[in-house]
C-alpha cells in the first residue's frame, strides 16, 4: 500500500483514524547506540505506510532525564539527544506527511521533570520565592514541619510530598523528579500555549494530552476525603477553561487533541468532549475488559451511549506503554492485567490463548466506529516479556515495593530482522532493555513473508479498514447472535462476528469472507477466540 501527500482539507480524518503509538527509545535504532531514535523511525516510515497506519502517536521525544520514561519533561523545545535534534523531528514530521501519515505528539501538562529550568531556579530562590510560585511548594506539618502538607496518595503510591533540605515540601502526583505545575499561575498556562504553537509551527497534525483531568488542584491542598466533591486535584471545574483556550489554538492550525481521560462518571467524560474542548478521548475501559462477551458488548455500547450527546467519535485501544501486552493479557486466568498482582513475575500464561484472542481482538477492535490506536509491536504479537530484577528502570517497580514488575516489560525494543544482532534492533550495542530468547521469532521480516501472521493480519484489516466505505461513520447495529457471540453491522452491508462462546457457532448469511483472525471450522462455523469480517 502506498502512502500519498494529505489533502489539507480532510479536516475530519481523525473520527475514523488508524493511529500507531511509537515509543521512541523501542522503535529502531538508527545509529547503534542501543536507543530508539527518530533516524530509526525515518528509516521505518514505508514499513508504517504498508502498514496502513493514518498517523504516528509519538510518547515524549522532548529532553528528559528519562526517570519516568520521558514523561518527566525538562524542555518541551529540544528533543533529547539520545533521540536526536529538533532539525531531525521536522524532517520526520515533513517525511511522513509527504507519505500520508500525520503526527501527534505528547503533551504532559500536570508536571516538569525536576531538572526543569523553572523548578531548578525555583529551588536555588528559596522558600517564599516567586519561583516557587509555579510549583506547588508548602510548609509540612507536625512539629518541625516534619509530616508532609497533606494525606494525598501518589499515583505510584507513598506520599506525593518530598521535602527539600531548606525544609519547603513540593507536591508530584507521580514520581520525586516530577514536580506538579500550579496551574492558577498565569506564566504556566501561557508556556503551554506556545508550546502548542510552537509544535503546530512545525507541522503536528495533533496532540495527546497526559493525565488530562489532573493538573487543576484545590488551591488550599486539603486532606482527601473519598467522596469529596469536588475532588481536590481530580477532574475540577477550572481545568475546562483551560482546554478551551486550547481549542482556539488547535483550530487555527486545523489540530487535535486526544485527552487521557479516566473518568467513570459518564457525564464527566463528556464534558472534556464539548465542541470547544478536546476533540477525543481514550477509552479506556474497552482495553480494561476481560475477554467476555457481555463486559465488551457493555463496554462498546456504554462508550458509544456517552460520545453520542457530544458528537465526539470513540476511541479504541487493546493495548499502550504503560499496561500489560494483549496476547499476555488474554492468556491469563485474569485477563484484565491492571492490578499489580496479576502482573508478578511468573504469572501463569497461556501464549497460545492469547495470541488467538488478540488476532479476534484485532478485528472486533478495528471494526468498531471511531479511532483506533495500536500500540507499537501488538502487529506482531508480541508477549509481554519479564526483565531480570536489576535491569528493570520503570519506577513503578520500586515504589510498589517490588510487587509490580513495571511497565518494562510491554515496552522491550522491536524485533526487526531474524537472524540479524538483536533482531535487527540495532546494528552495535545492546539495547535499552533486554530482548527475551527467542525475540527474533516476532521478527517483523519473518511475518511479513507469511500470510498467517499477525502482522499480514493487521496489514490486510487496515487495509480493508481504509477502502471499506462502510467502517466509515458512526453507525453500529447489533445482530441476533448466540451467547457468546459479538455480530455487529456496519454501514452497507458490513458484518463483524467474534465468538468468545466454548462451541464454534453458525455465521450469518453472506456473499464473501472479507477476512478471518483464524481458519473456520470444516463445516464452515467460526471457532472459539476467532473472528470474522463479512460482506452480506
Amino acid at each position: 500500500m502506498k502512502g500519498s501527500p494529505l489533502e489539507p482539507a480532510d479536516r475530519d480524518w481523525w473520527r475514523d483514524a488508524a493511529i500507531y503509538q511509537v515509543y521512541v527509545r523501542s522503535f529502531a535504532d538508527g545509529d547503534g547506540d542501543g536507543t530508539g531514535d527518530l533516524a530509526g523511525v525515518r528509516a521505518r516510515l514505508p514499513y508504517l505506510v504498508e502498514l496502513g497506519v493514518d498517523a504516528l502517536w509519538f510518547t515524549p521525544w522532548y529532553l528528559s532525564p528519562l526517570a519516568d520514561g520521558g514523561y518527566d519533561v525538562a524542555d518541551y523545545r529540544t528533543i533529547d539527544p539520545q533521540f536526536g535534534t529538533l532539525a531531525e523531528a521536522e524532517k520526520l514530521i515533513a517525511e511522513a506527511r509527504e507519505m500520508g501519515i500525520r503526527t501527534i505528539i505528547d503533551i504532559v501538562p500536570n508536571h516538569v521533570s525536576d531538572q526543569h529550568a523553572w523548578f531548578r531556579a525555583a529551588v536555588a530562590a528559596g522558600p517564599g520565592s516567586a519561583e516557587r510560585g509555579l510549583f506547588h511548594f508548602r510548609k509540612g506539618r507536625g512539629e518541625g514541619g516534619t509530616i508532609p502538607p497533606n494525606d494525598w496518595v501518589g499515583e505510584f503510591g507513598g506520599t506525593p510530598w518530598t521535602r527539600l533540605p531548606d525544609g519547603d515540601w513540593y507536591l508530584h502526583l507521580f514520581a520525586p523528579e516530577q514536580p506538579d505545575l500550579n496551574w492558577d499561575h498565569p506564566a504556566v498556562r501561557q508556556e503551554h500555549e506556545d508550546v502548542l504553537r510552537f509544535w503546530f509551527d512545525r507541522g503536528v497534525a495533533g496532540v495527546r494530552i497526559d493525565s488530562a483531568v489532573l493538573p487543576a488542584k484545590d488551591p488550599a491542598l486539603p486532606d482527601f476525603t473519598p467522596g469529596t466533591d469536588p475532588h481536590p486535584y481530580v477532574d475540577r471545574d477550572d481545568l475546562h477553561a483551560v482546554y478551551r483556550a486550547w481549542r482556539t489554538i488547535a483550530d487555527e492550525y486545523d489540530g487535535i487533541f486526544v485527552g487521557e481521560v479516566w473518568l467513570p462518571d459518564t457525564e464527566r467524560f463528556v464534558r472534556y468532549l464539548r465542541p470547544d474542548e478536546l476533540h477525543t478521548a481514550f477509552n479506556l475501559g474497552f482495553l480494561a475488559s476481560p475477554w467476555d462477551a457481555e463486559r465488551l458488548r457493555a463496554s462498546v455500547d456504554e462508550t458509544l451511549a456517552e460520545h453520542a450527546p457530544v458528537g465526539a467519535p470513540a476511541t479504541w485501544v487493546l493495548c499502550n506503554h504503560d499496561v500489560t501486552r494483549t496476547v499476555t493479557r488474554y492468556g491469563r486466568a485474569d485477563d484484565t492485567g491492571f492490578a499489580f498482582e496479576r502482573k508478578r513475575f511468573g504469572t501463569p500464561t497461556d501464549l497460545s490463548l492469547g495470541t488467538r484472542r488478540a488476532r479476534a481482538a484485532a478485528l472486533l477492535s478495528l471494526a468498531l466506529p471511531g479511532t483506533v490506536y495500536l500500540y507499537q509491536g501488538e502487529e506482531l504479537g508480541l508477549p509481554e516479556a519479564e526483565i531480570p530484577r536489576d535491569r528493570i528502570q520503570d519506577p513503578m517497580h520500586e515504589r510498589s515495593g517490588g510487587v509490580d514488575p513495571g511497565r518494562d516489560g510491554c515496552r522491550v525494543p522491536l524485533p526487526w530482522t531474524a537472524g540479524a544482532p538483536y533482531a535487527g534492533f540495532g546494528s552495535a550495542a545492546e539495547p535499552w532493555l533486554p530482548q527475551p530468547a527467542g525475540w527474533e521469532a516476532y521478527a517483523a521480516d519473518s511475518q511479513a513473508a507469511d500470510p498467517a501472521s499477525m502482522l499480514s493480519l493487521y496489514r490486510a484489516a487496515l487495509g480493508l479498514r481504509r477502502t471499506e466505505a462502510g467502517f466509515r461513520g458512526a453507525g453500529l447495529t447489533w445482530l441476533d447472535a448466540a451467547d457468546g457471540v459479538l455480530a455487529f453491522s456496519r454501514g452497507e452491508g458490513l458484518v463483524c462476528v467474534a465468538n468468545l462462546a466454548e462451541e464454534p457457532a453458525a455465521l450469518p448469511a453472506h456473499t464473501r469472507l472479507l477476512l478471518a483472525s483464524g481458519p473456520l471450522t470444516g463445516d464452515g462455523r467460526l471457532p472459539r477466540d476467532t473472528a470474522v469480517w463479512l460482506r452480506v
